[in-house]
């Protein structure tokens, strides 16, 4: 009996499990997180993912903030299945052959999402085209161009393979897979000669996909040469990609060709649709906003509370609106249970001991120049009059460079050569290896969540999402969700002037201190439970909305062709 999935969710990186290192970001744990919902919901998806077998490196600091990297060993046959169907995809005139791995999610209601993870570590192949499912956004632009046919065009052959016959919806999650729109365009034809592509078979495509956008600045997004595609693909692929106009500017850029065979188009957050629409106006574009799956990241804690008020958040997480009634003392008490768990862990790993009593900001992301991890020690002997004079802080950073990124490398070295200064008044930690695991310590455990990125550049960030179903409020720029998000005062607090006026490092380091010196630190330990009411408003109001149970479902309304059985 055929399967019954309706729609193929494609993702470069798909956060799945601690155990799996095989996503680098927000990228790939928006993709997880949207698969776990998908189950909660029981909607009939299918994930598709590369590998990765090296992971997305591990990651090792030293005392100067140097970071050196090296592979993340794992091994997928103890937490994967391995499956039997092969396919095969052609790169290079060579013949690759691809197998899967599968992993099973499974919601609350017992419905179960598969997700497959392709290889190519196959004896079959040549050494080199081993190696293609082993680095994540690693080996430069031939490498990658090369992954995203097995991922676009060996996903597809593999769902057939796996008898998907009736898959109507085709998701991209972001350029990396827009291949599978020509290998879904070779099954139109059906044998025609390439050359006879017409407008309908174009539409026949287009019906099927669904593209989600998360980059906001032309620079972000896969371009390859044209050189290098028909190397790559063949000259009859490439000519197919002439003849449906997919072509520009001597080569193939990667949106592009998602844009021009998709029926629905979304960027990640009402301000990045805008965005969006400016850079690629000949399309429509619209916007679902991101979402966090709110049990992977709600605490122990805070999930035993949210149980005891309003049970039914689990199944429905719009019931998170009336954590407004939770008494404030439980909301205080479960938040330090989760921040003991940190400071315990954050002891266990670096052998620094911080105190539970003290106002502690924490900072997670990948570590990237326009995410200005940096942006809080503009002006050090700021930083040291506040902690001496109104209130101590005490800071947790996390968060990796791409190896490539020297860029990134370098905020990370001026971090801490800022946070050395500091030593003897403010106590730092930056943690190693990112992960899941750190992710649900750190946004539970902190007292505040610092985001710091140059406008327009967030696309929409996930971080503050996960910390406001903590009752973590943010301090963060007016960009991305936090527009959508932020209440002054209610919510959390914006850094900056307002989202319509200029700003520039000085002037967005200055509404940082303003805010922590007059508003924060003073609030937090002069008008604890005026604080705590902030850390219950950002449950009620944000954590009820930013999740990706409501996002799934707006997905479902708005891009999926479903039957309604």
């Amino acid at each position: 009996m055929p399967n019954k999935h309706k729609v193929a969710y494609f993702s470069m990186e798909i956060a799945l499990d601690p155990a799996i290192p095989t996503y680098s970001g927000g990228l790939g744990v928006l993709a997880g997180d949207m698969l776990r919902s998908a189950a909660d919901l029981g909607v009939p998806v299918i994930g598709i993912t590369l590998l990765q077998r090296k992971g997305y490196f591990r990651q090792h600091i030293d005392g100067q903030g140097i970071q050196s990297e090296e592979p993340e060993v794992w091994i997928p046959d103890e937490v994967l299945v391995k499956m039997e169907p092969q396919v095969k995809v052609m790169i290079e005139g060579r013949v690759v052959e691809v197998r899967a791995w599968q992993y099973l999610i499974e919601g609350h209601s017992g419905h179960t999402v598969p997700v497959y993870l392709l290889d190519t570590d196959l004896s079959a192949n040549s050494p080199w085209d081993q190696t293609l499912t082993d680095f994540l956004y690693g080996g430069g632009d031939h490498y990658r161009f090369c992954q995203e046919v097995v991922l676009g065009v060996g996903g597809v052959e593999f769902l057939r393979s796996l008898g998907e016959d009736q898959i109507e919806n085709f998701h991209m999650n972001e350029g990396h897979s827009a291949l599978l729109s020509l290998a879904l365009l070779e099954h139109v034809l059906e044998g025609r000669d390439l050359n006879s592509v017409t407008e309908q078979d174009v539409d026949a495509v287009r019906r099927k996909c669904i593209f989600t956008t998360h980059t906001p600045v032309p620079a972000g997004h896969d371009q390859f040469p044209q050189e290098m595609v028909v190397k790559v693909l063949g000259e009859k692929r490439e000519s197919l990609l002439q003849a449906t106009h997919c072509c520009s500017n001597g080569g193939v850029n990667m949106t592009y060709l998602a844009l021009r065979f998709s029926h629905y188009i979304n960027g990640v957050a009402m301000q990045h649709g805008e965005v969006s629409r400016d850079m690629f106006p000949r399309y429509p574009i619209s916007a679902i906003t991101n979402g966090v799956h709110a049990v992977t990241w709600t605490s122990p804690a805070l999930r035993e509370l949210f149980d005891k008020h309003v049970p039914e958040w689990r199944h429905d997480n719009l019931y998170l609106r009336y954590a407004i009634g939770i008494p404030i003392q439980e909301i205080r008490e479960a938040h330090l249970l989760a921040k003991r768990a940190l400071l315990e862990e954050v002891k266990k790993r670096t052998q620094v001991q911080m105190d539970e009593t003290v106002m502690t900001l924490g900072f997670a992301r990948r570590a990237s120049t326009y995410k200005r991890a940096d942006l809080l020690f503009f002006s050090p002997e700021r930083l040291k009059y506040i902690a001496q004079n109104v209130g101590p802080f005490q800071l947790v950073f996390a968060g990796k460079a791409h190896p490539h990124d020297e860029g990134g490398k370098g905020v990370i070295r001026r971090v801490f050569d800022a946070a050395t200064a500091l030593k003897d008044i403010v106590k730092f930690v930056y943690l190693e290896n990112y992960d899941m695991h750190w992710g649900q310590l750190m946004t539970s455990g902190v007292d505040l969540w610092l985001n710091t990125p140059k406008r327009p550049q967030e696309a929409s960030g996930t971080s503050g999402m996960k910390a406001a179903l903590n009752g973590v409020p943010s301090l963060s720029v007016l960009d991305g969700w936090w527009i959508e998000g932020h209440v002054e005062g209610v919510t959390g607090w914006a850094v900056g002037h307002g989202p319509g006026l200029l700003e520039d490092n000085y002037s967005e380091a200055a509404s940082l201190y303003e805010k922590l010196e007059l508003i924060i630190l003073p609030m937090f330990y002069g008008r604890p439970l005026s604080y705590a009411k902030v850390m219950r408003s950002a449950i009620a109001l944000n954590g009820s909305f930013f999740n990706t149970q409501r996002m799934v479902s707006q997905y479902v309304s708005n891009a999926y062709s479903l039957d309604k059985e």
